[in-house]
């Protein structure tokens, strides 16, 4: 069985990002040690576990699916693989202005953990704070 292709994990983040990675940037990510991917055919998550933690490098869902739940199953099964590789709790960035990538993680039970002023740059030139969100797994941390 083989994994994800960074090919296509890169067509997918085309479809959903304005500034989407390439496919050397998801080949040199799926390299590193703990850094695994969970691909459907309207998404994916891509992760990173090392040793009681992990992080949400990227999740993308085409724009034909999005509100479907897509997003929430791939969060669950991330989170869920992350937890048997030994994490106890998840951490990730999302730009202050996303509503919607905000809405998924607060649903999904992410709570805020911090700030990176003007992280994320914008075609305009303007530049948006990014906000550090983590979820303690159950069972794991109180």
């Amino acid at each position: 069985m083989t994994g994800p292709s960074a090919d296509r994990l890169a067509a997918l983040h085309a479809a959903a990002f304005d500034s989407p990675w390439d496919a050397a940037a998801f080949a040199a990510l799926l390299d590193q040690p703990g850094v695994f991917a969970i691909e459907r055919e309207a998404g994916f998550i891509l992760m990173r576990a090392v040793a009681d933690e992990a992080e949400i490098l990227t999740l993308a869902v085409t724009p034909a699916s999005r509100r479907s739940g897509e997003g929430t199953r791939l969060v669950a099964d991330g989170v869920a693989a992350a937890s048997l590789a030994g994490a106890d709790r998840v951490f990730l960035e999302v730009a202050e202005d996303n509503a919607a990538a905000r809405a998924l993680y607060a649903r999904t039970g992410f709570t805020d953990a911090g700030r990176r002023p003007r992280y994320y740059s914008r075609s305009d030139g303007s530049r948006v704070d990014a906000l550090l969100l983590a979820l303690n797994l159950p069972g794991r941390l109180p």
